[in-house]
């Protein structure tokens, strides 16, 4: 029997950007998927080497981890150019620019693989690209910044969204392990002679604490599996002053055989967490911090940052990431302008970052377009919960993932809602509950087109809700209509009334 043909086509993707962060403790490849203002992240791997244990006491870079990490770089350089990742760069941090054997181990890097540059920051440019990562995804920052890698701690003082005094510290968990001869008291002595040099920390009084790095990341996951909290992001954490302490304080007096019988505990990690946890105490001590900020943006966003052009690094991340998930799973991408002027309103007097919110729920509320009937509203709910936006906090994931949840006519007892209604106020909650509605009614009024909503417009007059239709425009208040139109007039707690008029 003869086959038909086969027939292959190939997909071309946005540009795609490799960077290698070669660390102290761990080498990592990261290849990012376009200029946007919220990264998108398609391959992330890690090696776990140690390349900087044993530094503070030999002065070279650990003798046993350097051909295993020529051989992880060369897979790395392999993966991204399969990839078709161009620019790719390698970023080096304190193991190799203070060993003694530093440079001969950038120079067999440089000579095995020659089309891959490198780059040996100084701590002041560490300092400066975790910041910069940082900003990206709290662009309005207010606090202090704390990057703690294997071999430094970064401290960048951040006003603002703008980034202030850098200062870096030999103190990252490996080595502040070594100096103290892995004893917590004499570790907690060196951290604060150490910070005790750094006179802007004390500005932090009453701001927040930046988190950056591996080791503090782990004690924000380790804190949501032991508290259940309901979403498993580390990205924009948040701990009281009080909260942060007491955690880092059971941490760094557990003993291993304690600390692996921890929900959460990092396998790899558990010889450092102690050490990291000694930091954060004094860290929260040296600045009079009011609450702690876990970021997963660092060092690597930081220099993915440095590559967009200036007018999708000034983008509001919000927004940006309404925009992106529109484009990618939306219908019409002109809808959402006009759904925001169309829900307006409703939400006469709100704040300014209602407004961000509903204008970015006005850019999802089309993204189930393309699934499951039956699915539309759960995977949708999930899509934007577990988004890879940068500049979203929890309440604005749980908002915008209950807002389209209800768009898509989800009973407000779903199980799935569970998560949202947790991490959100009852004001809140009813904000969403109006805007799923509204949104709902929207879609069924214009069948998600700018064309046919124009046609409508919803008034709040007195005790009704008035939605008023242009004869001859292609709408009509039907069944359907009429019961969702009741429907938000229920939320709203006023009587709906519709008007029929000619155009003009």
């Amino acid at each position: 029997m003869d086959l038909p043909p086969t027939h292959t086509t190939s997909r071309t993707h946005p540009p795609r950007l490799g960077v290698v962060d070669l660390g102290s403790n761990s080498v990592r490849l990261v290849i990012f998927e376009g200029l946007t203002r919220n990264p998108l992240t398609i391959f992330n791997e890690k090696a776990v080497l140690g390349l900087g244990r044993g530094l503070q006491l030999t002065g070279r870079l650990n003798e046993a981890a350097i051909d295993p990490a020529l051989t992880v770089m060369a897979r790395y350089a392999a993966v991204a150019r399969a990839m078709g990742a161009n620019p790719v760069q390698v970023i080096a941090t304190a193991a190799a620019r203070d060993a003694e054997n530093g440079p001969a181990f950038i120079e067999a890097i440089r000579t095995r693989l020659p089309d891959m540059p490198v780059r040996v920051l100084t701590g002041e440019e560490e300092g400066r690209l975790s910041a910069d990562g940082v900003l990206l995804g709290f662009p309005g920052a207010d606090g202090i910044l704390g990057d703690l890698g294997g071999g430094s701690l970064e401290l960048v003082d951040l006003r603002h969204g703008t980034a202030g005094p850098a200062a870096s510290l030999p103190i990252g968990a490996i080595r502040l392990a070594d100096r103290a001869g892995g004893d917590p008291l004499r570790a907690r002595a060196i951290v604060e002679s150490e910070l005790a040099r750094i006179p802007w920390l004390r500005e932090g009084e009453g701001r927040d604490l930046y988190l950056v790095g591996g080791a503090w990341r782990a004690l924000a996951r380790m804190h949501i599996a032991q508290t259940a909290y309901p979403l498993s992001i580390v990205h924009h954490y948040v701990l009281r002053r009080e909260e942060a302490r007491d955690l880092a304080g059971l941490v760094a007096q557990s003993p291993r055989k304690i600390l692996e019988k921890i929900p959460g505990a990092p396998a790899k990690r558990l010889g450092d967490m102690p050490f990291a946890a000694i930091t954060l105490r004094r860290l929260l001590r040296a600045t009079g911090a009011r609450r702690v900020v876990f970021s997963a943006n660092g060092l690597r966003e930081g220099w993915y940052a440095n590559l967009l052009p200036d007018p999708i690094r000034q983008e509001e991340p919000l927004l940006a990431a309404g925009r992106e998930l529109a484009q990618r799973w939306g219908r019409d991408t002109a809808l959402a302008p006009a759904l925001l002027a169309w829900t307006h309103p409703l939400f006469e007097d709100e704040a300014p970052e209602q407004q961000d919110l509903r204008e970015a729920s006005c850019w999802i509320a089309d993204i189930g377009s393309h699934d499951h009937p039956d699915y539309r509203a759960e995977q949708a709910f999930y899509r934007v919960l577990r988004q890879p936006g940068v500049g979203l906090d929890h309440h604005q994931r749980a908002f915008l993932a209950m807002v389209v949840a209800l768009r898509y006519e989800a009973d407000t007892t779903m199980g799935f809602l569970a998560t949202a209604r947790v991490l959100l106020d009852a004001s809140a909650v009813k904000r969403a509950e109006i805007l799923g509605a509204a949104l709902r009614l929207a879609f069924t009024l214009s069948g998600g087109t700018p064309v046919l909503l124009r046609g409508t417009s919803l008034r709040r007059h007195g005790g009704e809700l008035q939605l008023r239709l242009v004869e001859g425009s292609g709408v009509f208040a039907g069944e359907s209509v009429q019961r969702r139109l009741d429907a938000l007039a229920a939320v709203l707690g006023l009587t709906a009334t519709v008007e029929v008029s000619t155009a003009g």
